[in-house]
């Protein structure tokens, strides 16, 4: 997660830096056309024609960089975020097997003190039957059970 705020805070910083180019780009492409229709000084406009339009170009370049750059940012955002949440879907799985181990365990715990009690009874019955003796079982034998 703090990898992919990262990466959205750089794609920000580039989308802010792609707008700001662009901007100039076309402030660029705003004054060479000024210049071309204006008259005046050929030389001076021809010169100043030709910087802007290898500034224009290397502008375009750049922004050509940057739309690349920001395509590869957000498929490895799109990535993490579908990776988060695969491991989510697997730790929710994991997380109700467990639970089904769990209720399964109390279930099988429960059924165990059960035969045990009902192995106790019987073993009590017959040790009764085998002496001949039956005592009466106190309260407090049947509550405690």
């Amino acid at each position: 997660e703090v990898q992919v705020d990262e990466l959205r805070r750089l794609l920000a910083g580039m989308e802010k830096e792609h707008g700001s180019l662009l901007l100039k780009m076309k402030e660029g492409e705003a004054e060479l056309a000024r210049l071309r229709s204006a008259e005046g000084d050929k030389l001076a406009e021809q010169d100043r024609s030709a910087k802007l339009e290898k500034e224009v170009a290397m502008l375009r370049e750049k922004i050509h960089h940057l739309d690349d750059m920001l395509k590869s940012q957000q498929r490895k955002v799109r990535q993490m975020i579908e990776q988060l949440q695969n491991s989510k879907t697997v730790i929710q799985a994991k997380d109700a097997a467990i639970q089904e181990l769990k209720e399964r365990v109390s279930y099988l715990e429960a059924e165990n003190l059960e035969m045990h009690d009902r192995i106790e009874h019987l073993i009590e019955k017959q040790v009764g039957r085998g002496s001949h003796s039956s005592r009466a079982r106190s309260k407090s034998e049947y509550v405690s059970r």
